[in-house]
């Protein structure tokens, strides 16, 4: 009986684990699995005045065969957080507060928040060089689009700066402060108005065209939720205001003297 009901725990529990699994995605190939290695990641936070927050979390490795950098990848090196603060800093860009660094699968990563005042004109930062921005105004949307060309690093870098099992992704993620009317990420809309464009990092590497568009309302989501929040405090105001009239009118003229 015992060896019965572990068994079916058992069964049970392998069953979750492939569920768990079809959904995130399991399988072979690029990003299958329950993890997904990350191994250059921009993620840009838009305003509709075209300033942006930008962040990137990238292995050494990827900087060095996607962006020309030479830094040291070597797994027991230090992250050089001065030339790396001086590789993002550019006169159209600044990094903000400190440089970060992390580990993972024997690779160094850096983490580094910058801010632009003008997204079109990230393109003049060199660690931005590879992608043209066009973002304005087209009748009642505005219009992101990003167009990611091929990759900067040298081919011997590619080869010997880091031991990659083919599964590694690029990741390039767009935070929207309006409602998306259209987008071809071919993803749904995630929490917090967020798209997101995905490639394996072998598909990078060769210059495989991503073209990232999207077209939003051209006021922010705070402001419409403010104004209609704003509108019905009035309405409101308004309905309690002639409920009261309209008792006033009611109540005879002697109640009303005394």
């Amino acid at each position: 009986m015992r060896n019965a009901i572990a068994a079916a725990l058992a069964l049970s529990a392998v069953s979750a684990l492939s569920a768990a699994s079809a959904a995130c995605g399991g399988g072979t190939g690029a990003g299958g699995g329950l993890f997904r290695q990350y191994e250059y990641e921009e993620e840009v936070y838009v305003s509709l005045d075209g300033s942006a927050t930008v962040y990137v979390h990238a292995s050494l490795a990827a900087l060095n065969a996607l962006r020309g950098t030479s830094f040291d990848t070597a797994p027991n090196a230090a992250l050089d957080r001065e030339a790396a603060r001086r590789f993002f800093a550019t006169p159209v860009t600044r990094v903000v507060g400190r440089v970060n660094a992390s580990r993972r699968s024997n690779r160094r990563f850096v983490h580094v928040e910058l801010e632009v005042d003008d997204i079109r004109r990230l393109a003049e930062a060199a660690p931005f060089a590879w992608s043209t921005y066009d973002f304005r105004r087209d009748g009642n949307l505005v219009v992101y689009r990003q167009t990611i060309g091929a990759p900067a690093g040298r081919d011997g870098a590619r080869l010997d700066d880091a031991r990659w099992d083919g599964r590694e992704i690029v990741a390039f993620r767009l935070h929207l402060p309006s409602e998306i009317r259209y987008h071809n990420s071919g993803r749904d809309i995630g929490r917090g108005n967020i798209l997101a464009w995905e490639q394996p990092l072998t598909e990078r590497l060769r210059g495989g065209p991503l073209v990232l568009d999207a077209r939003m309302d051209p006021e922010s989501i705070l402001f419409r939720t403010l104004w209609l929040f704003g509108w019905t405090v009035v309405t409101v105001a308004i309905a309690f205001g002639s409920v009261i009239w309209w008792l006033v009118r009611r109540t005879p003229a002697e109640k009303r003297a005394a």
